[in-house]
């Protein structure tokens, strides 16, 4: 299934995306108003009884808002493609568990909805990315059973303004979460309708192609991912865990190429989706 958060005429829902139209959950489940609703209730199995139902709306008369919008948490992981760490040209050593950091809720922004620049600082990148959504709560997950605890996946554009990366010397948090400088969408696609094999992960600007690689050339796959954060904390329904970007980020050009006010960054996920998003100033 595909599911959207959406705003129509003033009220907010949730919805099942089909050829046809919307099919308004809120209309049939008047107690879920958000997908992480559904999660928490353990509802995906009860969303497929109503996903044949007739379209209620159509889905240019409503305002997609983010898939997941108050999770417990959102854990992002850097410099996960191979290829990645010989980008920061500093000879270090592959890394042997993967680095993790945090963002905030406002700090992501819908599909369509403006991607903000700040006004402490130009040196706002892009970084596209999967997004895996939990579905079922579990501490220290196997591998083997990573698979059975994801409600689905979505794409992200994990925002980053560099220079406030760089502010302390392991701590990335302040650029990482600027009000509204990454995004999240279009919608949650759940996992029974997303191939267990290597998902291509793209990343343009104003048409231009920046970053271009597949899932399995990850150096911490999803499985681990899950299973060694699962180990410290223990993970929710509704809780989102960025994946990492490929190489091709702006920071990485020589001189740099940031983004400025009316770029159009779309991240593409094969079987998930494309995230649009134009620039915009504070």
């Amino acid at each position: 299934m595909k599911l959207i958060a959406f705003s129509e005429k003033g009220r907010r829902s949730i919805g099942i995306v089909r050829e046809a139209g919307v099919i308004d959950v809120g209309r049939h489940r008047p107690g879920w108003t958000t997908i992480v609703d559904v999660l928490r209730a353990g509802g995906l199995r009860d969303l497929q009884s109503i996903a044949e139902s007739p379209a209620d709306l159509a889905l240019a008369d409503v305002e997609l808002l983010k898939p997941i919008d108050r999770p417990d948490k959102i854990l992002c992981v850097g410099v996960n493609y191979r290829d990645r760490p010989a980008e920061y040209r500093d000879g270090a050593e592959p890394p042997r568990y993967p680095s993790l950091f945090v963002r905030f809720p406002d700090s992501l922004v819908a599909h369509r909805a403006p991607l903000i620049r700040p006004r402490e600082s130009n040196d706002f990148d892009y970084e596209g990315e999967l997004a895996i959504v939990i579905g079922r709560a579990g501490r220290r997950i196997a591998e083997a059973q990573a698979r059975d605890h994801i409600a689905g996946f979505t794409v992200a554009n994990d925002g980053s303004v560099r220079d406030w990366i760089r502010h302390g010397k392991f701590n990335v948090t302040p650029g990482k979460n600027f009000e509204g400088s990454g995004s999240l969408g279009p919608w949650l696609v759940t996992a029974d309708d997303v191939p267990d094999a290597p998902l291509r992960v793209r990343t343009t600007v104003n048409g231009e192609l920046r970053q271009d690689a597949t899932t399995d050339q990850m150096l911490f796959p999803i499985e681990h991912l899950i299973a060694y954060i699962s180990s410290f904390c223990t993970l929710l329904p509704g809780d989102l865990i960025l994946t990492g970007t490929p190489a091709g980020a702006g920071a990485r050009f020589d001189p740099p190429r940031y983004l400025v006010p009316g770029d159009v960054v779309e991240v593409d996920v094969t079987h998930v989706g494309t995230l649009v998003n134009v620039v915009a100033d504070e």
